[in-house]
């Protein structure tokens, strides 16, 4: 058994981004730098990632199209010590609430455990964040819901929706505002729904377009154009492209001719890839499905 993609990683705030791997037991991590090549071409079949660190015991092979890639008795593997899904209610650690903005008018709520620090914000692709407090489990669960409702926001936004505004983010003033006018009402709640055990933290606004690689002119996708996102991997679909920018689990590459490609890396996960592009003897380009971001209509080969 080859190497598998374990899909995108954000560990360090001063860092980039980096693409992981398993094999077994095994685990490895590749850094990304923008600016430089990457390529891969995938091969045989998409077979099961398992869960909690454990292979999948069937190899089961899952669909090209799934951003989960685990067969359905790992799914719920994981999912039953997920924090998310509140089956792990007694959970000593300290947990924060945050405000995370990722376009105009397109902001959530959500918690996530303190040691991680805000890896979790940035695996998300949130541009723009603020904490709003620090407390046990279910005090920063009670918080998510009461602001959710309060202030009319969501506790999750679909990945295609960040996509689609990703290339024409206002300036960080204007980023930092929303976030700002969001907290104030979100502490003026103090004492009618803020739970006693939620300390409140300052605000302060951290932007994450620097380390995106998304504050240039044109913002991911450089000016112009139409950008087209991956749907699924084939057995022998080659991607080839110039790093231009990566936000949560999306890599950004410049194609030359084809425009920028955007590959959401939990679509790699469960693969074995081998390197293409310059160098390598393997074709260059893009020959898997791809959609218009913001199109419903997908195309395969090359485009």
């Amino acid at each position: 058994m080859g190497w598998q993609c374990t899909g995108l990683r954000w560990p360090d705030e001063r860092g980039g981004p980096v693409l992981g791997w398993q094999k077994g037991r095994r685990t490895r991590g590749s850094v990304l730098t923008y600016g430089t090549e990457l390529g891969f071409r995938a091969s045989g079949e998409r077979t099961c990632v398992g869960a909690r660190g454990n292979a999948c015991p069937m190899a089961a092979v899952v669909p090209e199209r799934s951003t989960g890639a685990r067969c359905a008795e790992c799914g719920r593997l994981d999912r039953a010590h997920s924090v998310a899904a509140d089956t792990i209610p007694d959970d000593p650690r300290t947990y924060r609430v945050y405000l995370a903005w990722f376009g105009a008018g397109m902001v959530k709520v959500g918690i996530t455990a303190e040691e991680r620090g805000a890896a979790r914000l940035r695996e998300q692709g949130a541009v723009v964040f603020s904490w709003l407090g620090r407390g046990p489990l279910m005090a920063a669960r009670r918080a998510e819901e009461v602001l959710r409702a309060a202030l009319g926001v969501p506790d999750r936004i679909a990945y295609a929706r960040k996509r689609a505004v990703r290339a024409e983010l206002p300036g960080a003033g204007e980023r930092a505002g929303e976030v700002a006018e969001l907290y104030g009402r979100a502490v003026a709640l103090d004492g009618s729904g803020w739970p006693e055990a939620l300390e409140r933290l300052p605000f302060e606004a951290v932007d994450h377009a620097g380390i995106f690689g998304i504050d240039g002119p044109g913002g991911a996708d450089g000016p112009g154009g139409a950008v087209r996102a991956v749907t699924g991997l084939v057995d022998g679909g080659v991607v080839v492209g110039r790093l231009v920018a990566a936000a949560g689990p999306d890599l950004h590459l410049d194609t030359g001719a084809d425009g920028v490609v955007i590959v959401d890396t939990r679509l790699m996960t469960g693969w074995a890839l081998t390197a293409a592009g310059a160098g390598t003897g393997t074709g260059t380009g893009v020959s898997v499905p791809t959609v218009v971001v913001g199109g419903g209509a997908s195309q395969g080969g090359l485009f």
